[in-house]
C-alpha cells in the first residue's frame, strides 16, 4: 500500500508521535495536516468508541482567528446565522457559503470575545475567503491560523475520563458551550462537542508544546475506563447523519439541499443571502436523505449515481455497512421526486446495480 509522506505541506500534530505508539493503520489528508483513520479495524474502532472511551487527533480541524474591532461585522458577512444570538461561551455551527449559495465549509464558530472568533474548519482553504473579504471591505479585523490543534474524548465515558483531567466542572458544560479549564496552569477552551454522536469534548490545545502531555494525561488517567486512541469512525459517521463537506455536500450544494436550512436565519445581508432566497421561501428541489442500500457493496470512494426508471435522482456520497444495524447505511443527495421514506431506487456502484430505499431519518 502506498504511503503518505508528511511534509510542511502535509503536516504533523502535536499528537502524531502519540498516534503512531497507539498504532495506527490509516491516515488521510485533511487541511494539509495527518488525519488518522483507522487503528484496529473500522467495525472494531466503531464497537470500542460506543461503549468506552477514545481519544481522537483532530489537529486538522484547523482554526480562522478572526479578530479586531470589524470581528462581528465580518462574522456576519460570511455567516448565515444570526450572530447577535451568539452567546459568550458558545459554538455556532455555520455553514459558509459563497456568492451563488454554493457550501464553502461548514465551521464551528467558537466566541472567544466580542472582538474576536475561531472558526474550526472542515476541509477547505476558508482562511483566504475571509481574508479577501476583509481586504475588500477595509475591515480593521487580524485573520490567522493560530497555533490551536483540538484533541477530542469522545464515547459514553468520556465524561469520567475529562473529569479526572480537568476536574467535575467539565460535567456542566452544556452542548455546543464550552468552558475555560486549566491543564498545566495553561487555560484551554474545552467544549462539549465532537464528530460523533457518542458524546465528549473537544479540548483546544493552544500551543503545540501541550500536546503530548495532554495525551499522556488523558491515557494515564483512563487505563480502567478502557480508554484508546480513536479517530472519526465513518460507520459511527453515517448511521449518525454527520454530513461530510466535500463527500456529502460541495460547493454545488446549497445549505437547504444539505438540510441546513434552519442555520440560515440572519437579518444581514450575508454573502449568498439573495442567491439563497428561491430556496429560503419553497424549499429546494434536492436534499440530503437517510437511506439503505440492499445487497453487498464495494468501499464509496466516488459518488454513485441514484436512478429510477433509467432517469437520475440523485447520488449516494457516503456509504458503509453497519454491523450493529445488519444493513448497508448511506448518505444522499436525492431529488424531491424520490425523497419520501420509503421511495426506491437503485444505485449505480462499482460491483453493478444495487437496490436503494429512503428511510425516515438517520439511525441515531
Amino acid at each position: 500500500m502506498a504511503s503518505i509522506f508528511p511534509s510542511r505541506r502535509v503536516r504533523r500534530t502535536p499528537f502524531s508521535s502519540g498516534v503512531e505508539a497507539a498504532g495506527v493503520e490509516g491516515y488521510t489528508v485533511y487541511n494539509h495536516m495527518l488525519l488518522p483513520t483507522v487503528f484496529e479495524s473500522l467495525q472494531a474502532d466503531c464497537v470500542h468508541l460506543k461503549q468506552h472511551v477514545q481519544v481522537w487527533d483532530v489537529a486538522c480541524e484547523r482554526q480562522v482567528s478572526i479578530k479586531g474591532p470589524d470581528a462581528l461585522r465580518l462574522m456576519k458577512l460570511i455567516s448565515p446565522r444570526d450572530m447577535d444570538r451568539m452567546a459568550d461561551d458558545q459554538c455556532y455551527y455555520v455553514p459558509t457559503v459563497d456568492h451563488r449559495g454554493g457550501m464553502l465549509n461548514d465551521p464551528v464558530a467558537v466566541k472567544l470575545a466580542a472582538d474576536h472568533y475561531w472558526l474550526s474548519l472542515a476541509d477547505g482553504d476558508l482562511l483566504q475567503f475571509a481574508l479577501g473579504i476583509a481586504i475588500a471591505r477595509g475591515f480593521d479585523v487580524e485573520i490567522e491560523e493560530p497555533d490551536v490543534s483540538p484533541l477530542a474524548v469522545q464515547g459514553p465515558k468520556a465524561d469520567d475520563l475529562m473529569a479526572r483531567v480537568f476536574g467535575d466542572a467539565v460535567r456542566d458544560i452544556r452542548f455546543f458551550r464550552y468552558k475555560r479549564l486549566a491543564f498545566q496552569g495553561v487555560e484551554l477552551v474545552v467544549a462539549r462537542s465532537g464528530w460523533s454522536k457518542q458524546g465528549g469534548f473537544e479540548i483546544y490545545v493552544e500551543g503545540s508544546e501541550l500536546g503530548m502531555p495532554l495525551w499522556n494525561a488523558l491515557f494515564a488517567a483512563g487505563e480502567d475506563l478502557n480508554v484508546r486512541a480513536g479517530c472519526p469512525n465513518n460507520i459511527e459517521r453515517v448511521e449518525s447523519g454527520l454530513l461530510s463537506y466535500g463527500n456529502d455536500m460541495t460547493r454545488e450544494n446549497t445549505p437547504y439541499e444539505c438540510g441546513l436550512g434552519k442555520f440560515c436565519n440572519s437579518p444581514e445581508d450575508y454573502i449568498g443571502k439573495a442567491a439563497l432566497a428561491e430556496q429560503a421561501k419553497n424549499g429546494p428541489a434536492r436534499q440530503i436523505r437517510a437511506l439503505v442500500i440492499g445487497g453487498d457493496i464495494p468501499p464509496c470512494q466516488d459518488a454513485w449515481p441514484l436512478l429510477a426508471d433509467g432517469r437520475r435522482v440523485g447520488q449516494v456520497g457516503s456509504a458503509i455497512h453497519s454491523p450493529e444495524f445488519g444493513v448497508n447505511v448511506a448518505i444522499g443527495m436525492v431529488d424531491r421526486s424520490h425523497w419520501a421514506p420509503g421511495s426506491t431506487m437503485e444505485v449505480e456502484t462499482p460491483d453493478g446495480m444495487r437496490p436503494v430505499t429512503v428511510r425516515e431519518g438517520f439511525w441515531r
